[in-house]
């Protein structure tokens, strides 16, 4: 039981950090916006840790969107191969994304390590940056490990991974052009 929990909350890690992200730094932004109004005081720390979470939110969905195979890519030479040869070569494309990932999370992580400054802190925060810089190593192995899960579930187990939008998109067209032909048969009667 308590297994199947912890697979679960990884499995949809991405999907909670950002709603409770983009939560936190809309609820902040619009507690900004009523202290300046009504009360003609400001949060001086508040933009800045907005903006931080909203970093933080923009890395964490491009590692969602990995997981959801959403990141966009160039796939027009795919109608040129045969069907089953588009997960290889995809495959293929994504082992060039994840060796950029995983060197990025070694840079990162020396960077944040070994080469900040330890004395470097937030303006109004007054929090070291490192806390801050952690998110890239972190979110580009996370991504690393989504593309790798990505990749595990079209070639070993065989189910295909659709952008959630693009599979959308391509029932209303599917929708549209059936829609229209039934909409012309009736016309002409």
């Amino acid at each position: 039981m308590g297994n199947n929990v912890f697979i679960r909350v990884f499995d949809n890690i991405e999907s909670y950090v950002c709603r409770s992200l983009l939560a936190f730094f809309v609820v902040l932004l619009f507690a900004q916006i009523l202290m300046r109004e009504f009360f003609d005081f400001s949060l001086s720390w508040s933009e800045e840790l907005a903006t931080y979470l909203f970093v933080w939110f923009v890395f964490f969905g491009a590692s969602y969107a990995a997981k959801l195979g959403a990141h966009n890519r160039v796939t027009f030479q795919f109608n040129l191969l045969p069907r089953k040869a588009v997960p290889w070569v995809e495959a293929f494309a994504d082992l060039f994304w994840l060796g950029f990932n995983v060197y990025f999370v070694y840079l990162s992580y020396d960077f944040v390590f070994n080469k900040m400054n330890p004395f470097w802190k937030s303006q109004t925060l007054g929090v070291p940056m490192k806390y801050f810089y952690m998110m890239l190593p972190v979110a580009f192995a996370l991504m690393s490990i989504r593309i790798i899960q990505v990749n595990y579930v079209k070639l070993v187990k065989g189910v295909d991974v659709v952008d959630p939008e693009k599979a959308e998109v391509d029932k209303m067209l599917e929708e549209g052009l059936d829609g229209g032909a039934e909409a012309g048969r009736e016309a002409g009667g």
